[in-house]
This record gives structure tokens, sequence and C-alpha cells, in this order.
């Protein structure tokens, strides 16, 4: 069976934020039904990204962003980008577009606290990201 491309929408609220996307990987393997393989996840934005990080303790999200927003000002006098997002690129660059996380069993191989996260730095807005499971 040939792979599907999951095409999956979601609305960002707020111009940093972290949406924990792993319920939508995991419904793209039991739609699939693949007991074995990798889950591929990618970001097409220049000012967003995928990174797996605690899903618990949601003071880890906001320190993330937080010491991301101190390394990347929005505001700083040097950025040369016309459209005034530069923090954005920079932050997306940083976290990275893709995410590729192993499946056995039909489960996802995620650490206990771990989950899966669509990174918004340039919201909000309505965004799009891929999963495509691998057998």
């Amino acid at each position: 069976m040939t792979p599907i491309l999951h095409k999956i929408e979601i609305r960002t609220e707020k111009r940093s934020q972290m949406v924990d996307i792993t319920r939508h990987v995991e419904a793209a393997i039991l739609k699939e039904k693949v007991k074995d393989g990798v889950a591929v996840v990618y970001c097409p934005h220049t000012t967003a990204g995928i990174t797996v990080n605690e899903n618990a303790d949601p003071d880890v999200v906001a320190d993330l962003l937080m010491r991301l927003d101190e390394v990347f000002p929005w505001e700083y006098p040097k950025y040369r980008h016309s459209e005034g997002n530069s923090a954005a690129h920079l932050k997306a660059s940083t976290v990275g577009t893709s995410q590729s996380i192993p499946i056995r069993e039909g489960k996802l191989i995620l650490g206990t606290w771990q989950g899966i996260y669509f990174c918004e730095f340039d919201g909000p807005r309505r965004r799009t990201f891929y999963v495509k499971i691998l057998d």
C-alpha cells in the first residue's frame, strides 16, 4: 500500500504558541493501520516549526517560548527583513521544520512525558502540517 500524505490544518491563537499535535499523528497511524514504521511530521511554513518535547508540565512550553523570545526578540533594531517578522524566521530555523518518530506495534515511540508540537512564531494564523507514515 502506498503511504498517504496526510494534510492537517490547525488554527493558532497567539503570536507564539506550541500546539500539541500528537493526537493528529496518532490518528494518521490508526487510519493507515501501520504496525511498525516511522511517522514523518513536516511544517511547510517559514515562521513555524515542529518539535518533540515534554507535554506533561505546561511550564516547559512556557519556558521554551520565553527563552526563544529572549534570544530572538520581536523588536531588534538590526533586523533587515522588511516584513517585520525576523524573530519568527529565526525561531523557526532554530526549532526546525520536521521530526521523525518511530512506530512500534501501531504506537508512536515517545518517552513518557513527550509530545509532538507545532510551534507557531508568527500567529495567530491558519496553518498546515503534513504527516507521512512509512512502513
